[in-house]
């Protein structure tokens, strides 16, 4: 039985506040995800325990973005209540708007983390995953989703190493690819280019030996900077290109104040477009994006 892959890109999360998730669909939509006759913005719904709601941008190459909040702050729950303890637990009730998050894609027969723990072990490598919990979410449509989550260890860097979300219903599902509409987007966007991550500079070296562990393979580039590793998307060959994940260290006033006010985690996401079209950055407006030729 051969080993599951775990470098597959399955979709980036952003962060807006409680309540916004119409609001940053609109922002994305001028931005360019959309269809010139049909939205490729698309109402995900809400998650299993009611906390989070969600809508999708669908991308070429299988992966996508997902545009996440909260469905209330924090002080609609009564202080100590079970709501409240629960939505204070959430890995991301704490985050900044923005790039906050990515996922590579899972397995539901297959542990991951037992897998990537083994090898981390065996590299010496730090990062520890902890075991695959139920999830899921409801569609707008009624349909119900369930996956299989496995996450970092509280201490080993979620948001700069992935998450792992493996399906038990059919992945279409979740990210409905057909009518192939859902992913066409006036941007000229076919798939992701680069996701880059900014981490101190005393930190790179665990977190350039974490990804390996977690990629099983080393990065194709490296150096005292930063280091870069080729991942798959699940429908690598439609986009023209692998989309690569960065860990570097800031380069610029901008990425340096960045770090210091955010935290390690994603700068900036990259995209491939169609020749002609989108060219140089913009922002989301809580989270950079940069557009590359394809």
């Amino acid at each position: 039985m051969s080993t599951p892959s775990t470098k597959t890109l399955d979709h980036i999360v952003h962060l807006t506040p409680p309540g916004s998730v119409d609001a940053v669909s609109r922002q994305f939509r001028d931005l360019g995800f959309q269809a010139n006759s049909a939205c490729s913005v698309l109402p995900g719904g809400t998650h299993t325990g009611g906390l989070t709601e969600n809508a999708l941008v669908i991308l070429k190459d299988g992966a996508y973005l997902e545009l996440i909040s909260f469905t209330h702050p924090a002080s609609h729950y009564p202080p100590g209540s079970p709501e409240r303890q629960k939505r204070d637990a959430n890995p991301w009730a704490w985050k900044e708007p923005g790039w906050i998050d990515y996922a590579f894609l899972g397995s539901s027969s297959t542990s991951l983390s037992e897998l990537i723990n083994a090898r981390a072990k065996k590299d010496k490598s730090r990062i520890r995953y902890d075991p695959e919990v139920d999830g899921g979410r409801e569609r707008s449509d009624g349909k119900v989703l369930k996956w299989r989550n496995s996450a970092p260890s509280q201490n080993d860097g979620r948001g700069v190493a992935p998450f792992f979300c493996g399906d038990v219903t059919p992945r279409e599902w979740r990210v409905p690819l057909d009518p192939p509409a859902n992913a066409e987007h006036p941007s000229g966007v076919l798939g992701v280019a680069h996701v880059r991550i900014l981490v101190e500079d005393n930190n790179l070296s665990d977190m350039k030996a974490n990804i390996t562990s977690v990629v099983g393979k080393s990065p194709v580039s490296n150096t005292s900077r930063r280091a870069t590793w080729v991942l798959d998307t699940p429908r690598t060959d439609v986009a023209g290109g692998k989309p690569r994940l960065i860990i570097s260290v800031p380069e610029t006033t901008d990425e340096r104040w960045t770090l210091k006010e955010r935290g390690e985690g994603i700068y900036e996401v990259a995209f491939l477009v169609s020749s002609g079209m989108k060219a140089g950055q913009a922002w989301t407006p809580y989270g950079k994006i940069v557009w590359l030729k394809g």
